[in-house]
């Protein structure tokens, strides 16, 4: 097929289905910077539940470089991948000192910013600014995969050069932008994964996969890994009325974060001496553990936790001190949702404000 025949037939379609979305309403590129680095890994009901919001707190790059980390953690809490959130903050404060404060058109000097990599510098770089620029997200690489009918693994390096090279062909001049949607939308809305409803797909008289009836096997996955497993532990400490919570490094999982202390089980190792180690080491402290409080799981995108949360209480007068974590604070339970937190230690600030004698 011809490039003209596969983008014609897909920007017609676009021009009648597009999705109606807040970041399209215009053409400011902070506003698709912001939504292209919340849809990463993310889907799009639940941006746009969290996209309004930060754009009423943080309308402009100038508002969210002089932000504080915490009031930027605490708007995305619940997005997820919160590295996200950090690198939007990191290259905010970048923009505005080191480029006037205007977001680069060009996807080199793009890339140049934190949490910015190939496709969502083209991305921003073909929907904001109206650049030629090819770009690659999951939903257009399964397109394209369905289309081409590639055997090569959409994620190896093989593949991807391939995918890449696909979309550079087959992008129309002038209509990089609304094309690159177009594939977006037609990935969510149509060509899903699993079953694509190829019956009211555009493409379904040019895709290669469908006149062999081979939809399903496209795009070809690698196998992934089995997800380990970790047991962890967390103290809630109490000291009159207050609590004591911890700041995580701001390099890793849920940096930045705050959290009721505590850290993963060692092999062989009991909870309470796990609980009793992890907050020596973390806080320097010394603690008596009483009563579990509770029992909590969650997913993450390459591991499992389960996490026993336990009532602890400092022994004979231990005075924290922020060793491993970067801060701490005796709050008050009411104090706690001025906090961000990742999912679990949420959970746990909300069953101790429900109860009657949290401490």
């Amino acid at each position: 097929m011809s490039a003209f025949e596969l983008s014609n037939i897909l920007l017609d379609w676009y021009r009648q289905n597009a999705r109606s979305l807040p970041w399209r309403i215009s053409k400011d590129a902070y506003a698709i910077w912001v939504a292209e680095i919340m849809l990463q890994q993310t889907r799009v009901d639940t941006v746009l539940r969290y996209y309004p919001v930060w754009m009423l707190k943080f309308p402009n790059i100038a508002t969210l470089a002089e932000a504080g980390l915490d009031q930027v953690l605490k708007t995305w809490e619940g997005l997820g991948y919160y590295s996200r959130a950090r690198n939007l903050y990191r290259a905010a404060k970048q923009v505005v000192e080191e480029m006037n404060g205007e977001l680069p058109k060009e996807v080199k000097q793009l890339r140049r910013l934190p949490g910015i990599g190939r496709y969502t510098a083209a991305a921003i770089a073909s929907i904001a600014f109206g650049l030629d620029e090819p770009t690659l997200d999951g939903n257009i690489r399964r397109v394209l995969a369905r289309v081409f009918d590639v055997g090569l693994p959409a994620r190896s390096s093989e593949g991807e050069k391939l995918l890449w090279n696909l979309a550079r062909e087959h992008l129309p001049a002038d209509y990089a932008g609304d094309y690159n949607q177009a594939m977006m939308d037609l990935g969510a809305m149509i060509c899903t994964p699993g079953t694509p409803d190829c019956q009211k797909c555009p493409l379904n008289q040019i895709c290669h996969t469908h006149a062999t009836g081979n939809e399903t096997a496209r795009p070809v996955l690698q196998r992934k890994p089995a997800i380990p497993h970790l047991t962890v532990t967390a103290a809630v400490i109490c000291k009159g009325n207050c609590v004591l919570i911890a700041q995580r490094p701001l390099n890793g999982l849920l940096g930045g974060m705050w959290e009721f202390p505590g850290g993963k089980v060692e092999q062989g190792e009991e909870l309470e001496s796990c609980l009793k180690r992890e907050i020596r080491e973390e806080l320097g402290i010394t603690i008596d553990v009483a009563n579990q409080l509770g029992t909590y799981k969650h997913a993450y995108t390459h591991f499992r936790v389960t996490l026993y949360a336990f009532e602890c209480s400092l022994h004979n007068g231990s005075i924290p001190h922020p060793f491993h974590a970067i801060d701490f604070r005796w709050v008050k339970l009411n104090e706690l949702d001025h906090f961000p937190m990742g999912k679990i230690d949420r959970l746990i600030s909300k069953e101790l404000i429900q109860r009657v004698n949290p401490c």
